[in-house]
């Protein structure tokens, strides 16, 4: 069995999907990848459908009715990784913000270095991020500091959502009892993995922003990360975390 998946939610990636899945496949270290898509209008699940006869074996799709949320896609995602024995499990935008070829990095921090949770951060080594407006950059850069501050986690980049996570710290992790549904998923899932004693390591990328599509970020996903930070520290005051054997 292949012990490498990359998840990658989806929804109206039309001009992106086939080529970020090639990029992720043709690196010829054999991960597969897995489509998330939440009925996309557009037909990204329908190009999906038809790369998949070109990648029988590697390439794979959940289709889901409607806009449920990127943390309901990633559970999804890591619920149908861990029932088919994947040993690292990715988490991965579709639109290339998110470089295919840093991937084999994160999978070493994993692998090789030690590593439960392997993070592509933006800024672990100052600020690697292009063509964002310097609004959304200090708007991003400034939440992570916060996150950092409320949670007490020794993480630079809190909010980062590109990701290698070894298979037994979804496996411990209660994926059903988290919360979050947007961009504050990716805040728990870190947060999570901490409190049951995993290692969390950064890998410095490079985040360039998207050139094709729309961006599904909003206001609304950075109220629901602000105020959310904060009922997720008080609530683990009087909750108990199961840890890592």
């Amino acid at each position: 069995m292949n012990s490498k998946l990359v998840i990658i939610p989806t929804y109206n990636e039309k001009e992106n999907i086939e080529n970020i899945i090639r990029a992720v496949l043709d690196l010829n270290l054999d991960f597969h990848v897995i489509i998330i898509d939440d009925g996309s209008p557009d037909g990204t699940g329908s190009i999906v459908k038809q790369l998949k006869t070109e990648f029988p074996e590697s390439l794979f799709l959940i289709e889901r009715e409607g806009k449920s949320g990127l943390g309901t896609a990633y559970i999804a995602g890591f619920k149908w990784g861990l029932q088919n024995g994947y040993d690292y499990i990715f988490e991965m935008d579709a639109d290339f913000s998110h470089n295919p070829a840093d991937l084999p990095r994160l999978y070493s921090a994993c692998a090789n270095d030690g590593a439960d949770v392997a993070i592509g951060s933006r800024y672990v080594s100052g600020v690697n991020v292009v063509n964002w407006p310097i609004g959304r950059v200090l708007m991003s850069y400034c939440a992570s500091k916060y996150v950092r501050i409320v949670t007490g986690m020794k993480i630079a980049d809190t909010t980062a959502g590109f990701k290698c996570y070894r298979a037994k710290v979804l496996e411990t992790i209660d994926l059903d009892n988290i919360k979050f549904k947007g961009y504050g998923f990716q805040i728990e899932m870190k947060f999570t993995a901490s409190k049951c004693g995993f290692k969390l390591k950064e890998v410095p990328i490079i985040f360039i922003n998207r050139e094709l599509g729309v961006s599904k970020m909003n206001s609304g996903i950075f109220g629901e990360a602000f105020l959310g930070v904060i009922k997720l520290k008080f609530a683990s005051w009087f909750k108990k975390y199961p840890q890592k054997n």
